[in-house]
């Protein structure tokens, strides 16, 4: 597909998913400006995420902090209207490269620990940034391959994130379902009950509490299921596209 074909693709495609959305939460009796659309556009050129936000888009994500850092100041010409969102695994050697070079980083929504989220906090202080966006990142499914908090232990990490580190701000609660979606629907239910017991402890509204589920394979199920945020890669970029190894090395 020629780069110019991709570009319209991702608009045409960013469209249907607005539409699917806005069904999704017709049926699950919310508004559709209750729900994020974060497109995540792991590795795709700069060029077709300046036709999604040329098409009206705004939130955009990535996984690997070398992958924003790159393109974060490539689009659009003004970055300040960008709303960023890093939705990978973070280390804490990789904090202050992503926090200084992406100075319009709203949310960080994979925080799994304390030690990430002192961290984080102490850059932002660092840095002088204004207080930073996070997301509780919760082990749903119970797999050893994800990341995430127990469930058990999403209560105190969240009261840690509010009470304990001032730069941040604690803004919700996020999951991955299982791979083979065969337990998404009670992954999404566990996390609306974190977020539940979360509130409860912290003496906050659930409106105020954000679940952050669903991906381009479930993500009108997350909807159904209270989701506020979703994050949508293949369906509107495609599918990723990896640097093909040389064999003869």
């Amino acid at each position: 597909m020629s780069a110019s074909a991709m570009e319209s693709a991702a608009v045409t495609a960013l469209r249907s998913v607005l539409h699917r959305i806005h069904q999704a939460t017709e049926r699950s009796g919310r508004s559709p400006d209750r729900v994020r659309v974060v497109a995540v556009s792991k590795t795709k050129p700069v060029d077709v995420i300046r036709r999604v936000y040329d098409a009206g888009h705004r939130c955009f994500g990535e996984n690997y902090v070398q992958e924003i850092v790159d393109k974060a100041p490539q689009v659009p010409p003004l970055p300040a209207d960008i709303e960023w969102h890093f939705i990978g695994h973070l280390q804490s050697n990789k904090v202050k490269p992503l926090l200084a070079a992406v100075p319009n980083l709203e949310m960080v929504e994979t925080v799994d620990d304390k030690k990430i989220a002192d961290r984080l906090d102490r850059v932002v202080a660092n840095l002088g940034r204004k207080p930073l966006k996070v997301l509780v990142q919760v082990n749903t499914s119970g797999e050893e391959s994800k990341f995430g908090v127990d469930p058990s232990g999403c209560v105190e990490l969240a009261k840690h994130v509010k009470q304990g580190c001032t730069n941040l701000v604690f803004s919700g609660l996020m999951t991955i379902g299982m791979l083979d979606y065969s337990s998404t629907p009670e992954n999404f239910k566990t996390l609306s009950n974190c977020r539940t017991d979360v509130c409860e402890a912290l003496g906050i509204p659930e409106e105020q509490c954000e679940l952050s589920m669903g991906m381009s394979n479930d993500f009108e199920q997350a909807i159904e299921l209270g989701s506020t945020n979703v994050r949508i890669g293949s369906i509107i970029f495609g599918p990723r596209e990896y640097p093909k190894k040389d064999n003869a090395q």
